[in-house]
């Protein structure tokens, strides 16, 4: 038969077991650090100046002054006067608060502002354009975006189509007014 070497256990150390437990709490702290740091950010939405009243929902048409950027500072669009006749509509981008309008991140974004209001928007890559930018575009895949916003307005969808069905009813007299006769007849 065989014979085990017996070894003698040694007493535990006065404060051996108090480093011990430190230990097993900085690894566990160490580890939830590690994990946090690793989680995908979220939307933010930073407030620069606060708006008032509702916010816009899903549905309304919602006009905005806005400057996109990369994280990195790179402008890459920015929002552009419409050419349509002052008072029917407000100042601004029409945008339509609708998935697959616009970006889900903007959507998202968008609900959480209010008329009157500047904003910062950061939306991350999985709410943007994710690995398949627009073809032709500045942004690379996997960009994080930064949106700079005005509220300036929103209604329903309902009400902007009835204003923009005004705008082609004017347009259309306008363009019938002109239509006479070719002069010299």
């Amino acid at each position: 038969m065989t014979e085990i070497t017996r070894v003698p256990l040694q007493p535990i150390k006065k404060g051996s077991l108090t480093k011990l437990w430190l230990g097993v709490i900085v690894a566990i702290l160490l580890g939830a650090g590690l994990a946090w740091a690793a989680m995908p950010k979220g939307l933010d939405v930073e407030t620069v100046t606060a708006g008032s009243g509702d916010s816009p929902k899903v549905g309304d048409v919602v006009f905005v002054n806005y400057v996109g950027k990369l994280t990195d500072g790179t402008e890459f669009d920015r929002s552009q006067p419409l050419p349509v006749p002052p008072g029917l509509f407000p100042e601004g981008n029409p945008l339509l608060l609708e998935e697959g309008a616009i970006i889900d991140g903007f959507v998202a974004g968008l609900q959480q502002m209010q008329k009157g209001g500047s904003y910062v928007l950061t939306i991350p890559a999985d709410q943007a354009y994710g690995a398949e930018p627009p073809p032709g575009s500045p942004i690379p895949a996997n960009a994080d975006l930064v949106f700079e916003i005005d509220v300036i307005d929103f209604m329903s969808r309902d009400d902007f189509q009835a204003r923009a069905a005004a705008l082609q009813q004017m347009m259309g007299a306008e363009g019938e007014a002109g239509a006479g006769p070719p002069a010299g007849e």
